[in-house]
């Protein structure tokens, strides 16, 4: 485990001081999975806030240029206990963004996903359910916890049936916390997510999804795929409005803590639309005809939900907190063109 405490740590004049030496009148909000896809967006969007940010990831982080927030940056192992209570040490508010997706389609029995997935949010709780007032714990959820719903739009109110070994993790994680929210342990907010995609903070294109994949295809001149006709819909939520709805969740958590609440934009776009959108970016960025999108027979590893539809209705968080996604996603799919090729050199 190791700490690096950004720069030295600016106190207001007449701030409190706490044990540790910082000001003690600012909140401390610890980001798990700081250096992660989501997690990097996270950490910009509240480093420009007027608070404490610890922010604990696997890998060393940068800290985000022109902050405002007082910041330390932990490279820990959040499935060490130790490294768990350090990184939450003093925590007002904790965002648990860790997830384990390699191999997600088969992680039944795979103790490494059950332990990041199930067993930290487990442990988290033992740790902070110890202390007189109740953090508040802000988790990433899945709207996929779903699995194959009778209806769409998605609203939260449909029952969940979750059809993946990484679903049923997500699923038991959050039925940890809600169990805690209830027992008065902690304030636990779920934050269900769509695909989620996007350019990273520092300008580069990060991520395995099928925005980033295709983008990297369409540079390298290959052809684009679909494992469909190019209908199915999906509704992609952009990174920075993904980071802009934890801030509104630790905002709100008075009113959202013991629930579960789906964060999406509304609209569900063909993902034939959108690989043929990256195609003509990719084209006029090269001064090339684009590539060719083709649709070809799903592999044996598709799940019945790669072919299945989902549209998001956040209108009860979006009255809850005011929330609403911002960058519309042409010019978000173009952003993301531009940095792949701004980094690609």
């Amino acid at each position: 485990m190791e700490l690096l405490l950004a720069g030295p740590v600016p106190r207001r004049p007449g701030a409190a001081v706490n044990a540790d030496g910082d000001g003690g009148d600012r909140p401390l909000i610890a980001v798990l999975g700081g250096s992660g896809f989501v997690g990097a967006a996270v950490v910009e969007t509240l480093a420009r806030q007027p608070i404490r940010l610890r922010t604990v990831g696997r890998r060393p982080q940068p800290v985000p240029p022109g902050a405002v927030a007082e910041i330390e940056v932990l490279t820990a192992d959040l499935t060490v206990r130790a490294d768990l209570e350090a990184a939450v040490a003093g925590a007002d508010t904790v965002v648990h963004l860790l997830m384990h997706t390699a191999d997600w389609r088969e992680a039944d029995g795979n103790l490494t996903a059950e332990q990041v997935n199930v067993g930290v949010l487990r442990e988290l709780v033992e740790l902070l359910g110890e202390r007189r007032r109740p953090p508040t714990i802000v988790f990433a959820g899945s709207t996929s916890q779903a699995g194959l719903p009778e209806r769409i739009p998605l609203d939260g109110t449909e029952p969940d049936r979750p059809t993946t070994a990484y679903d049923r993790q997500k699923q038991a994680a959050e039925q940890v916390l809600k169990a805690a929210t209830a027992a008065k342990l902690v304030r636990g907010v779920s934050l269900r997510l769509p695909t989620v995609y996007g350019d990273s903070p520092r300008g580069r294109l990060n991520g395995r999804g099928v925005v980033s994949t295709m983008v990297r295809k369409a540079f390298a001149g290959e052809e684009l795929t679909l494992w469909n006709d190019g209908t199915v819909e999906r509704d992609l939520l952009y990174v920075h409005d993904a980071a802009n709805a934890f801030l509104a969740g630790i905002d709100h958590a008075d009113v959202l803590a013991g629930g579960h609440w789906l964060v999406g934009t509304g609209r569900g776009v063909p993902l034939g639309d959108v690989l043929r959108t990256i195609a003509e970016l990719v084209g006029a960025r090269l001064g090339r005809p684009p590539v060719p999108v083709v649709c070809v027979p799903p592999p044996d590893l598709a799940t019945a939900t790669d072919m299945h539809s989902v549209v998001i209705d956040s209108s009860r968080f979006r009255a809850a907190t005011g929330w609403r996604p911002r960058v519309p996603l042409h010019t978000a799919l173009r952003r993301c063109v531009d940095a792949f090729a701004e980094n690609a050199g």
